[in-house]
């Protein structure tokens, strides 16, 4: 159960057809991408890299990082990516944790396999431009052998690694794959998240890699990714809440079939703008985590006037249905998830303790997240369990905080024992906020130029730099 097999039973069929467009606008077929992967493959073999054997990658998001993940897979190797947000740290914290056996680096980052002590030891340096010999053969690997190891955000602390096996990888794809595959041909995707790209590649669907820095989502020009997707001649886009910002403040936006996003919480009044701006999109809201991807989904148009106002009064955020294949259970408000995609335990068997949980036989993931099943069975999101303020989690108050006049952005967040409500946007209405709030518990509300978000998406609250901002 090799996870690369579907991709290239795929690119037999698909040949011709454009595979992945990157950012400058350079495209490979399917046909040319298993090629190169082939090539590749046979190159690292002869250098000894083989079944079991740890890659540690540094390289921009581009054609050549899939063609080498696939070329890695294919040699039964095990694929090793850093939180990118974490930049040159989490490279170093990376290394120390999975000691790999090559680092694979392109341009300026191989010189950090001298720079770094961490890497300096290692004889094996590989690149994606590497070129073997002869036709090389798909590793037969057992479903349990590890294929990528990657590593949660650490925005609750040290980032933790996660290993997934090939037989994870392709249950995991098949659960993507349920939520993107399209349902006509022709469909192109512009996909800001690298896991949908993998699936893609098994599905046959064209992907077109963003033109701007994915660590800065928030700091994209609008126009140019309006042009880009003009362009490329893109259906459908896979990106976080902070690009639909922008899609939905163009005046006039290029037609889209489907939103796909998530990353982050998407408030009611983005779905809003999305849907008066691209009024024939399909606008899906995808929750999960880097353990469990995906857990539920929500499609905009399924959103009742009921549930907008329960929103606007305090009642969470609507995630949707769960997927069929995972199974949810709260405890103290807590959401458990368990399932085959979702992961069972860390690189480090330490962190397994405060994550998991052994409950009748089964291995249940603690998310770290508050939530509510309602009489529909649909999932709420209440926010960060651990962020809970007195009674009051933060999704209550956020959700409802973003519905008020002049409002851009909410948080709420404990200060020296008190609620307060941090709230970004035009302070003319700050006494209309304050009376509101007070409906809601005992808050203070406090102004500020720009609500901190996480590294990663640019589209979660940082609470931790929120607390150290309002200190």
């Amino acid at each position: 159960m090799n996870v690369v097999a579907a991709f290239e039973a795929e690119a037999a069929r698909r040949t011709h057809q454009t595979a992945i467009v990157d950012g400058q606008g350079r495209a490979i077929t399917f046909g040319d991408l298993a090629a190169r992967c082939n090539l590749l493959a046979a190159a690292w073999r002869a250098r000894g890299i083989g079944r079991g054997d740890r890659v540690l990658v540094a390289m921009g998001l581009g054609i050549d990082l899939y063609v080498a993940m696939a070329a890695a897979w294919r040699i039964g190797a095990v694929v090793v990516f850093p939180e990118p947000a974490m930049g040159l740290a989490g490279l170093r914290h990376a290394a120390r944790t999975t000691m790999p056996k090559a680092f694979l680096a392109a341009g300026f980052y191989r010189l950090l396999g001298i720079a770094l002590p961490e890497l300096r030891g290692l004889t094996l340096k590989l690149t994606p431009h590497d070129r073997g010999a002869g036709n090389d053969e798909i590793s037969a690997v057992e479903a349990t052998d590890a294929a990528l190891i990657s590593f949660t955000s650490g925005s609750t602390g040290s980032p933790k690694a996660i290993m997934r096996s090939h037989g994870f990888l392709a249950t995991q794809n098949a659960r993507v794959a349920d939520l993107v595959r399209p349902t006509r041909e022709g469909e192109v995707d512009l996909v800001a998240f690298p896991v949908f790209v993998v699936a893609n590649l098994a599905l046959g669907v064209t992907s077109v890699l963003p033109n701007w820095n994915v660590r800065k989502h928030d700091g994209a020009n609008v126009a140019s990714i309006a042009a880009h997707i003009r362009r490329h001649g893109i259906t459908r886009v896979l990106v976080p809440p902070s690009i639909c910002e922008r899609l939905a403040n163009l005046e006039a936006p290029p037609p889209l079939s489907t939103i796909f996003t998530g990353g982050g919480p998407v408030f009611p009044a983005l779905l809003e703008r999305l849907a008066l701006k691209l009024p024939g999109a399909d606008v899906v809201v995808v929750y999960g985590s880097t353990e469990a991807e995906p857990i539920a989904h929500l499609h905009a148009r399924d959103v009742r006037d009921e549930d907008r106002i329960a929103m606007q009064q305090g009642a969470g955020l609507l995630a949707g249905a769960p997927i069929s294949e995972i199974h949810i259970r709260l405890e103290h408000d807590e959401i458990l998830v368990t399932g085959e995609h979702v992961n069972k335990g860390y690189l480090d068997p330490r962190h397994d303790a405060a994550n998991k949980r052994l409950i009748d036989g089964a291995i249940w993931h603690r998310t770290g997240d508050a939530g509510r099943i309602d009489s529909l069975g649909r999932l709420w999101l209440l926010g960060r369990h651990e962020a809970r303020v007195g009674t009051l989690y933060p999704f209550p108050v956020e959700v409802a905080a973003m519905s008020w006049p002049g409002v851009r952005r909410a948080a709420l967040i404990g200060v020296a024992g008190c609620g307060v409500l941090a709230i970004e946007g035009d302070g003319r209405h700050r006494h209309e906020w304050q009376a509101r709030a007070d409906c809601l518990g005992d808050l203070v509300v406090r102004q500020i130029d720009a609500i901190p978000l996480d590294r990663r998406h640019r589209s979660k609250v940082d609470y931790a730099m929120l607390s150290k901002k309002l200190k």
